[in-house]
């Protein structure tokens, strides 16, 4: 097994955190995730201020960043977990997707999760994602414009 192979091995699995936040709603916005190895390593660790958004806009687009990465670094089977009860049951199918300026995102996540072999979703409070919530934090003042 070649080193890159070895690599990949490691990062068939991960976990995915997402959380996403505006201030205002719609106001400044931004994301973040954190993807990690099942043992709790981190594989990455991003955010990034998206302009003006709403929360749920800036749930999706850390979703959407999250599941991407993920692909982009080789992980076939991924667990996610968010905060946000609406994005986390509508993509398990359980909830409309009723707003239109969330159908897009939310088409553009469920193609996403279908890259994976394997894929699921769970709610969890924020005290339970609290790396992706600081990273998110830290893209709306960006977003504010505080450094």
């Amino acid at each position: 097994m070649t080193e890159q192979q070895s690599l990949f091995a490691l990062q068939d699995e991960a976990v995915l955190y997402f959380d996403g936040g505006s201030r205002g709603n719609p106001g400044p916005a931004g994301y973040g995730f954190l993807l990690e190895r099942p043992d709790g390593e981190t594989i990455v660790a991003d955010g990034h201020a998206i302009g003006t958004a709403t929360n749920n806009v800036a749930e999706y687009r850390a979703l959407i960043a999250g599941l991407q990465r993920a692909r982009e670094v080789g992980i076939r089977q991924l667990r996610v977990f968010g905060d946000s009860k609406l994005v986390i049951e509508q993509m398990k199918g359980k909830w409309r997707v009723r707003a239109q300026g969330l159908q897009a995102l939310h088409l553009e996540a469920q193609g996403l999760s279908r890259e994976f072999d394997s894929v699921t979703f769970e709610h969890v409070r924020r005290a339970g994602n609290a790396e992706a919530d600081r990273l998110a934090n830290v893209a709306m003042d960006e977003a504010e414009g505080h450094r």
